[in-house]
């Protein structure tokens, strides 16, 4: 698992990327994050290789290493899957210091995709264990990963596709992979949502801007 890593500053942040993306993905926020004055880890994981409660272990020593080292809050930016990875590893191994939590285009409710895909050969190949824990019905295993939150967490949600094919028949709006309604989960603090797909939320300057206000304030900026 490789990692990128800045001094830390008041106000720390960990970035965890979604389901077959990479560090790389997210190189655009972590740099945004940067320049607000953020310190960052930016996390590679296997999250084609294995489920939710083994990446959860897979990333706590370099997670639980960069929380003892920053004396500010730790807070998280997750895209996709990467938010119910989060809510696995906060329910797991809470940083003393836990701050605010933003989920860009996370399927808090379960994808719609992943429900229709989950018996294909090729998207059980593809995603692997943890694809099959992104579908609306959840066995009472995931269910169990993912107790209610009690942290703030602000979700930032898409509602433009570039998947015209594999998205028809999607309640919208939806972002081509997840639905609006989806992202959201009980206890938020906050959730908006912006004009861009699933991939490019976490390169969208909107979403960008808008995170970076939920970790200083605790709420998005409304137009």
């Amino acid at each position: 698992m490789s990692e990128r890593r800045h001094a830390a500053s008041t106000s720390d942040g960990v970035v965890l990327h979604g389901i077959s993306r990479t560090a790389r993905s997210f190189r655009r926020m972590e740099l945004a994050l940067k320049d607000a004055g953020f310190a960052t880890l930016n996390l590679d994981y296997d999250s084609r290789r294995k489920g939710l409660e083994a990446l959860a272990e897979d990333i706590h020593p370099s997670l639980d290493h960069f929380a003892q080292s920053c004396d500010g809050s730790v807070h998280f930016v997750c895209h996709s899957m990467g938010g119910l990875l989060a809510r696995v590893y906060l329910a797991r191994y809470r940083p003393t210091r836990l701050g605010r939590v933003v989920m860009l285009g996370t399927p808090n409710g379960g994808s719609e995709i992943a429900d229709r895909l989950k018996h294909l050969a090729a998207y059980r190949a593809f995603f692997g264990p943890a694809g099959q824990q992104l579908v609306t019905r959840r066995d009472a295993a995931t269910s169990a990963l993912l107790p209610a939150i009690d942290y703030e967490a602000g979700i930032i949600a898409g509602n433009r596709s570039v998947y015209p094919i594999t998205s028809m028949g999607m309640p919208r709006p939806h972002d081509g992979r997840v639905s609006v309604a989806n992202t959201r989960l009980d206890g938020m603090a906050d959730h908006i949502v912006i004009r861009t797909s699933h991939p490019w939320l976490v390169r969208n300057k909107d979403a960008i801007a808008q995170t970076i206000a939920f970790l200083r304030d605790g709420e998005f900026t409304k137009a």
